[in-house]
């Protein structure tokens, strides 16, 4: 694969959510779902890439309920999937968020009418109506966690019907409703973040209570957040300020980095989960960033200035602009098999898979 040829896999229709198959450890593969209009023409894609060849498989599953507004993959099995649909109530021909857990079976690859196998649908509805995100706890594999409207649901998916455990509800004026959620996996038995309107809040399971805050985290609306996988109390952020911010839990009166390099809202914030010195950033602007937080990474890289000083310590910014996209990014998600290898989704349709260039992976291994 030409390092700086992205391998492309095109969707026949709009997409904006994307997982990398995380508990595949062997092979390069992703999961993107669609947002067909035609609710029942809704799919989910499988696409394996092939890093001996540089060619792209895939398998393709009807996910003929609704179109997919957000999907995670299991840590534990391959096969399963959540994902978050808008869909039609029968009964009075509305719309509806909801959430439900998935089994791939076994597909031939071109065979696009295997259906999904649906494990379980959570009962969702007495919550909210703004479903977001139903997240796989890190390490608890029968814990899955939920966020609708102002709440977050810990179900017990061991069994056939989820069993709720838990809930935190977020009081506050003006009826808040959470945008996302998160398990911190620092904290991986009893904390889950959440973002709403401008301000980030991590939450104690234990108690229900409040842990920590980041009040006015961005000038606008937070749309993600990542926990750096090898340094304690360390997360990233972004929003609709066209910013990444990256914040010591801690000391939150004023974020650690602040990058403001894309030109429209940043969708998308993800480290590397082996070399936290490299961030990927996606924007509206169809522009994907690689760029480097040496300064807070677990450990700070120093490279040579080449006249025999001393060693300096990388500086932080941009090591990659890529603009191949044609619309805006939604989603990029670095591979749970190959830590060099990332995809990323603009909502045309487009899958890029590309690879962090030799020039900057040698400074790094």
């Amino acid at each position: 694969m030409d390092e700086d040829k992205p391998s492309l896999y095109g969707l026949e229709f709009p997409a904006r959510s994307l997982a990398a198959q995380i508990a595949e450890t062997e092979v390069v593969r992703f999961l993107v779902g669609t947002q067909s209009l035609k609710f029942a023409n809704n799919q989910i894609h499988l696409v394996e890439f092939d890093e001996k060849n540089g060619t792209l498989n895939s398998k393709v599953y009807q996910h003929d309920v609704g179109e997919v507004w957000s999907l995670t993959s299991s840590p534990k099995d391959p096969n399963v999937l959540s994902t978050c649909y808008n869909t039609l109530r029968q009964e009075d021909n509305d719309c509806v968020m909801k959430s439900a857990l998935w089994r791939m079976p076994e597909a031939s690859p071109g065979d696009a009418s295997t259906p999904l196998e649906q494990l379980c649908l959570f009962d969702t509805a007495q919550y909210g109506t703004q479903v977001k995100v139903t997240a796989f706890h890190p390490t608890e594999t029968e814990q899955a966690a939920t966020v609708v409207d102002n709440n977050v649901l810990i179900w017990d998916v061991g069994e056939a019907t989820p069993r709720l455990t838990y809930k935190v509800a977020f009081e506050g004026k003006g009826h808040p409703r959470f945008t996302t959620g998160k398990w911190n996996h620092q904290q991986v038995s009893s904390q889950f973040a959440t973002a709403n309107d401008s301000t980030i809040r991590g939450w104690d399971l234990r108690t229900s209570k409040q842990a920590w805050a980041i009040e006015n985290a961005h000038s606008q609306l937070v749309r993600d957040l990542d926990f750096n996988p090898n340094r304690l109390f360390f997360v990233g952020t972004c929003g609709d300020d066209a910013s990444c911010k990256f914040w010591d839990l801690r000391q939150t009166a004023a974020p650690v980095v602040t990058m403001a390099k894309h030109s429209h809202w940043v969708w998308v914030v993800r480290y590397n989960q082996v070399r936290d010195q490299l961030v990927l950033s996606a924007s509206s602007d169809g522009v994907l960033l690689l760029s480097s937080v040496a300064s807070i990474a677990s450990a700070p890289l120093e490279e040579d200035d080449g006249d025999g000083d001393e060693a300096k310590r990388m500086p932080d910014g941009v090591l990659a602009t890529h603009d191949q996209h044609e619309d805006s990014v939604y989603c990029v998600e670095w591979s749970a098999a190959n830590p060099w290898c990332f995809a990323s989704l603009s909502y045309d349709g487009r899958l890029l898979i590309n690879k962090v260039a030799r020039s900057i992976m040698i400074m790094y291994l």
